[in-house]
């Protein structure tokens, strides 16, 4: 079959690779009709992680149930699917406490209570090397689904696949954002970064039904994006101050929550860049730090990016004297999606207004290249097999 395969950073290649089979009682082959790319594969593709050995990338995809495995009694062949992006086992204690992205199951040999950089990690990630169990991913004509009673939900026949496609990450990611900052109505909410999870959350923020939804972001064109599918109101923080912009928005004071959707691949200046190599930090939590400031006091900071190493000077001074409540981490996908996957096929959720680009799957070379650079106006690529 063919596979989106990274062999070093930013080569990807589109390969003839092995079809993949059951391994376990309790596993699943998936056909994949549709797959995307994440921010979180750039990571990989950008070479924060270097992966160790070629590896099938992708842990965002849906397709088709083609087998599956003798102890497999939720999932039926023939059942079309959506995939969370981490792989959980559905019985083990983080599991049954709906925390299936600390799976003590998924992630043999690296999994820990530590957190460290290189060990004691968590649960199991698809496509995402062998700090986050070695899985292949979902950029491919077929990928092999550990557990997939607990990793998958079934979708309706008569739904497109851009419809659901995003309720296995981005959706997910965004409903923690806004979950764990506990939005109320009438709040003001700042999102900080218009890709993909950021676009996400401000959807999912007008659920709770705050006053105003503001997104900041440098690039113009992912501005016009969140005004036109997420109705937030912008700031282009290329020209003009932030962290000002948004106290003049709001009294002074700044607004109740902001959610963090850049992470660690903030745009950096050389000087940062240099600064970052001289201290061994991955990226920059400059993103980070802005929430901090911007947020008013006794307010809420959630922390989609991805920040993956130690960073010095870290400001927890903020969070103290303004008595901030901050919450941090990778969504547990599974705990969310029947109840995200009910609001799209009711459509009091939309979501496939987020893509920008839908491509076959032997283009992922130019989309991982158009993504990455922010070419072609390009906010969300679909891949199709």
């Amino acid at each position: 079959m063919k596979a989106v395969v990274l062999h070093k950073p930013k080569d990807v290649r589109v390969e003839h690779v092995p079809d993949p089979t059951l391994l376990n009682a309790t596993d699943g082959i998936v056909r994949v009709t549709s797959t995307a790319i994440c921010g979180s594969d750039l990571h990989l593709y950008n070479g924060f992680f270097p992966p160790t050995r070629p590896i099938v990338l992708g842990h965002e995809f849906m397709g088709v149930v083609d087998a599956v495995g003798s102890d497999v009694h939720r999932v039926k062949v023939g059942d079309r699917v959506v995939a969370g992006f981490s792989v959980c086992c559905g019985t083990c204690w983080f599991c049954t406490r709906s925390h299936p992205s600390q799976c003590e199951r998924s992630n043999p040999s690296r999994y820990g209570p530590d957190g460290d950089l290189l060990e004691e990690k968590g649960g199991g990630l698809f496509g995402y090397s062998d700090l986050y169990g070695g899985y292949d991913g979902g950029q491919a004509e077929a990928v092999r689904v550990p557990w997939i009673d607990a990793t998958v939900r079934r979708v309706p026949e008569d739904i497109p696949d851009e419809h659901v496609l995003f309720a296995g990450d981005i959706l997910p990611t965004g409903w923690a954002g806004v979950e764990w900052a506990d939005v109320q109505p009438g709040e003001t909410v700042a999102i900080f970064g218009a890709g993909p999870v950021g676009l996400a959350a401000a959807k999912i923020a007008w659920l709770r039904k705050p006053a105003r939804v503001i997104v900041v972001d440098l690039l113009a064109y992912r501005l016009a994006k969140a005004r036109a599918v997420a109705r937030a109101e912008t700031i282009d923080a290329s020209l003009e101050a932030p962290i000002q912009a948004l106290r003049a928005l709001t009294a002074g004071r700044g607004p109740d929550v902001c959610i963090d959707a850049v992470g660690m691949e903030v745009h950096r200046s050389p000087l940062e860049k240099a600064a970052n190599l001289l201290h061994g930090q991955a990226g920059s939590i400059s993103a980070l730090d802005a929430c901090l400031r911007a947020v008013r006091r006794s307010g809420r900071v959630s922390v989609l990016g991805f920040y993956g190493s130690n960073y010095d000077n870290f400001p927890f001074h903020r969070v103290f004297d303004k008595n901030l409540r901050l919450r941090a981490g990778q969504s547990d996908p599974q705990s969310s999606m029947d109840a995200i996957l009910t609001l799209l096929v009711e459509e009091r959720l939309r979501a496939d207004d987020i893509r920008s680009h839908t491509l076959p799957l032997d283009d992922a070379p130019r989309a991982y290249r158009i993504f990455n650079d922010k070419l072609e106006d390009c906010v969300k690529v679909v891949l199709k097999p």
